[in-house]
């Protein structure tokens, strides 16, 4: 078994990266993300959204580990379970591969929070319990796994970057068509 742990503060408020999270499929930093099915969405009395989803992925594995763990499959499914708490302000993400559990098992979870000094950051915490399960060179395989798991954390990151700078320029546009209307609706109203 290898642990794996990162924490990453965000320059944003927690509701921007939240929003961001909740958006960040599909994008050109993560590829191997080839699929987001909601199986389930709801409110709880306590005002929190749960969600169920399955991720389809291409890991892409090394030939090498294919070669050990013998298998040439490399499309993989990913269950996750989220919860957000707006009162709390705590998002809570855990998955698990449910692909080739016979051979490596990988439970991730996150949990964002806002910064506890400035509320205009957010603490991102991620850690990751890798286990390979009967082959040899299991603890060889952990690392490597690891090394990918940081590599793909990166990529996360840098993909609710980009996001955030999508929704930015969605919420601008917006902004300019609402300004472009207004004088619009003025001028039609005086012609009447």
């Amino acid at each position: 078994m290898k642990i794996w742990s990162s924490e990453h503060v965000f320059g944003h408020p927690w509701d921007t990266v939240i929003k961001a999270a909740m958006r960040k499929y599909p994008n050109p930093m993560n590829p191997c993300v080839v699929g987001v099915d909601v199986l389930d969405r709801s409110l709880d009395k306590q005002g929190r959204l749960h969600s169920h989803r399955l991720l389809s992925t291409e890991w892409g594995l090394p030939a090498i580990v294919k070669a050990i763990l013998g298998t040439s499959r490399t499309l993989t499914y990913i269950e996750e379970h989220s919860v957000v708490d707006p009162v709390e302000k705590k998002m809570e993400l855990c998955s698990t591969n449910i692909t080739l559990t016979n051979l490596v098992s990988v439970d991730e979870r996150l949990v964002y929070t806002p910064h506890p000094e400035n509320p205009e950051k957010t603490v991102l915490t991620q850690e990751a319990i890798i286990t390979v399960k009967g082959i040899s060179l299991s603890s060889y395989l952990e690392s490597l796994m690891a090394n990918t798991i940081s590599s793909n954390a990166r990529k996360g990151r840098d993909a609710l970057e980009w996001v955030i700078s999508k929704l930015n320029t969605e919420l601008e546009e917006l902004k300019s068509t609402r300004d472009g209307i207004k004088p619009a609706m003025a001028a039609a109203s005086t012609e009447k």
